[in-house]
Formats: structure tokens, sequence, C-alpha cells
């Protein structure tokens, strides 16, 4: 009977860990995660959890006794050190060894380091885990003053985090607006004027040049205009890099992730990679991408056990993320490289309402603000792959899911 190791204790994990029970398989099935939790999802951390919203429990993929029920075990606190490809046995740093018929890699990712002097002080935080969740929550309790550094979707949802739970915000961002890499200066402002209408303040234009603290704790962040903003405590939100070490060492092919085939298959045909550690081919993009949003573990774990066990699994998903700050409830689908336009449906000022990305009149990306029910008629368009008429699209009182038929009515 075979025998399946999956390193990673996120989502995508124990979602192909319950795919391999859902479709049959019998044999053994081992997953060995680095933290002491059992697997867990990480928008609640930045989202409900961490503003208080959300219970502890609500963060779990299954609950506590799922694993032993379904014969899966689990490995918490242990570090996968080596892959031996050619002996198919994963190393743990206690010197154990796991023998695999097929092996999963859904290592994740880690935040990008703060680069600059002080950034080792107590009071510094990165949020990535449950514990840093935690950590966050009791640091916001006091009510102090908080500094963002980076203005992307774990800068915004912690900032509005912070502020609801009545801290002094500031968010430090070289470029001109929030999001303005993922969405661009038109969108980036309509999220900057939700944030400053609640107090929240930017430093555009600025990043943070060291940090200064007493007794060991952060104090004051230094901006490179060598302007001096107190600071209680400091989110670092500049970006995470995958943790492809393990691939890379192992030989795997290896560029912004572990490389895949469409069925997340990596160089290596027993070895495969799925959620924020693949790089994987997109039928739909006709080209490889790397997705760090929770859509994309939920659903390539499952892809990726019906792919070892044999099938004809491929993931082909339209990429998706949803976030929720202040009184915006936003979801986002598609990839928008190379847009040429931005055209909206909606009122932007009341903050309903859909804004397209388009490339020679082809939907590229889709994301609707407060407007809810319509992301399978986003994601249809997205499909359709040929130009729409803009004129429609963006017409209110034309159903939306009537703008991607082939007749147009």
């Amino acid at each position: 009977m075979a025998r399946m190791v999956i390193i990673g204790g996120g989502l995508a994990a124990a979602k192909a860990a319950e795919t391999l029970r859902g479709e049959g398989f019998a044999g053994e099935i081992v997953l060995i995660g680095a933290e002491q939790e059992r697997p867990y999802i990480r928008p609640p951390l930045s989202k409900g959890y961490l503003q208080g919203t959300d219970e502890l429990s609500s963060v779990y993929v299954h609950e506590e006794g799922w694993y032993a029920d379904n014969d899966v075990q689990l490995r918490l606190g242990e570090v996968v050190t080596r892959i031996d490809r050619a002996a198919h046995v994963a190393y743990l740093g206690s010197g154990e060894r796991e023998p695999y018929d097929k092996l999963l890699i859904a290592t994740g990712a880690t935040p990008r380091p703060l680069p600059v002097e002080g950034a080792d002080l107590d009071g510094v935080h990165y949020l990535r885990t449950l514990a840093d969740s935690q950590a966050l929550r009791a640091a916001f309790a006091h009510q102090g003053n908080v500094v963002i550094i980076g203005a992307g979707w774990i800068g915004l949802e912690t900032a509005a985090a912070a502020r609801q739970a009545g801290c002094e915000v500031t968010v430090v961002e070289p470029d001109p607006t929030p999001l303005y890499r993922p969405l661009g200066r038109e969108l980036g402002e309509v999220f900057a004027g939700v944030h400053q209408r609640h107090g929240v303040d930017f430093r555009f234009g600025e990043q943070a040049a060291r940090l200064r603290g007493g007794a060991g704790h952060v104090r004051e962040v230094v901006t490179s205009t060598g302007a001096v903003l107190p600071a209680d405590d400091v989110v670092v939100g500049i970006g995470a890099a995958p943790n492809v070490e393990l691939g890379r060492d192992a030989g795997l092919e290896v560029a912004s992730g572990i490389v895949t085939d469409a069925s997340l298959r990596t160089s290596d045909p027993d070895v495969y990679a799925a959620g924020d550690v693949a790089e994987a081919a997109s039928p739909l993009l006709g080209r490889r991408i790397r997705v760090e949003h929770w859509a994309n573990a939920l659903n390539q774990g499952p892809v990726a056990a019906k792919a070892m066990l044999g099938q004809d699994a491929i993931y082909d998903d339209v990429p998706y993320f949803y976030t929720d700050q202040f009184e915006i409830g936003m979801e986002f689908s598609g990839d928008i490289a190379g847009y040429d336009d931005v055209v909206y449906r909606g009122s932007v000022d009341d903050l309903e309402f859909i804004a397209f990305w388009l490339h020679h009149g082809r939907v590229l990306g889709g994301m609707n603000v407060n407007v809810w029910d319509v992301v399978p008629d986003i994601q249809a368009l997205i499909r359709l792959g040929r130009s729409v008429d803009v004129k429609r699209l963006t017409d209110t009182s034309v159903p939306l899911d009537t703008t991607h038929s082939e007749n147009g009515t």
C-alpha cells in the first residue's frame, strides 16, 4: 500500500490529506507541520480573529479529532531538513526518517524581514502564524501608537484592526498609494480614502530608515525623510518569500516558487507542490503563476492529492482573494498583468462598484466592492478570453450575467 507524506501544516496540506481519504486512499498519510498547532487557515489572522470578532476555533481546518478519526498521522512541531529523492525519504530535524511513495511540499511562505537597524527590537511584529496574530491582539489592546511598514494587504488589514482597537495608526509606504502595485493608483486611492476617514495616517513616498528603542523595546520609527514617528509597536508587512529551500536543495526546478505542471507535479514525478510555495502552470493564463492567497491553497491541495493518486487532475482556477477593511468588503478575481484600462460599474464614491481591468477590451480581472454574488459572472468574463462590450459591462441596468453571453443579450 502506498505511503503519502505531506510537508506543511497549513490549508493546502490539510485539504490534501482530506482529499486523499475522500477519494478512497487506504494507505498511510503522514502530515508534518513545523508549528505545534494543527492545520489552520490564515485569513482570520489578519481579519476576524485579529479584530476579535471570530473565535479561535474558527481558524482550524478540521476539528481536533478529525485526524485521528481519519487515520492521518500528525507530526507537529517537526521540521523536514532534507529530501532524498532517490531513496524516497524525508529526513526530520530529529534525525527520524519518513519514507514516501508520493510527497507533497506545502511549506508556504515566510514574511520578508525588515532590513534596517533596530528591526530586532521587541515590539516589532510580523504576521504569518497564529502566535503572531495573538501577539498583535495583545499589543493592539494597549491602544498605543502603531506604525505599520508597508501598505499591502497585510498592512491595510492590520491597520484597520489596530485602528478599530483604538490605536493611533501610521502607515509608511514608499509607493504613492496603498496597493499601488497590485491595483494601481486609482483603486489605491479608494482604499487610502477609507482608511484616512477612519483616522489612519499615511506617509507615502517614505520608507523606514531605522528603528530606535529603549530598554530593548521599539520606541520610534525614523523614515527616509527624517520624520520621527512614535511607535509602541511596529508591524512589518513588506511581502513574503516562498519556502522553496527543501525543493531547491533536493534538486527540484525552482523559479519564483517550486515549479510544477498544471497537475502540481514538480520536476520529480513523485513530488508535488501546492499553495504559496508552488509556481504552477496555468492553462487559463498560458503561463506559470505563484499565488499567495487562501483560495489557492484551498483548491490546490485537493488537486495535488488527486494527481498523487494517479487521477487526471488539473488546477485551472481563476486566482481569487478577498479582504475586509472598515466598511469595505471586497473580492478580487483574475490576474491583471499587462492591463491597459480600468473601467467601473456602479458608484466608486458610494463604495458599491465593480472595477474591471482590461487588455484590448478583454477582461483580465475584476474587483467587486460591497457588491455580492457576482464572482461567478466576473470569472466567466475572465474565462471568455475575448473583447467585451465595455458600454454594456459598465451599465448597471444590464444584468452582469448577460454581458459575457455569446450574443450579448
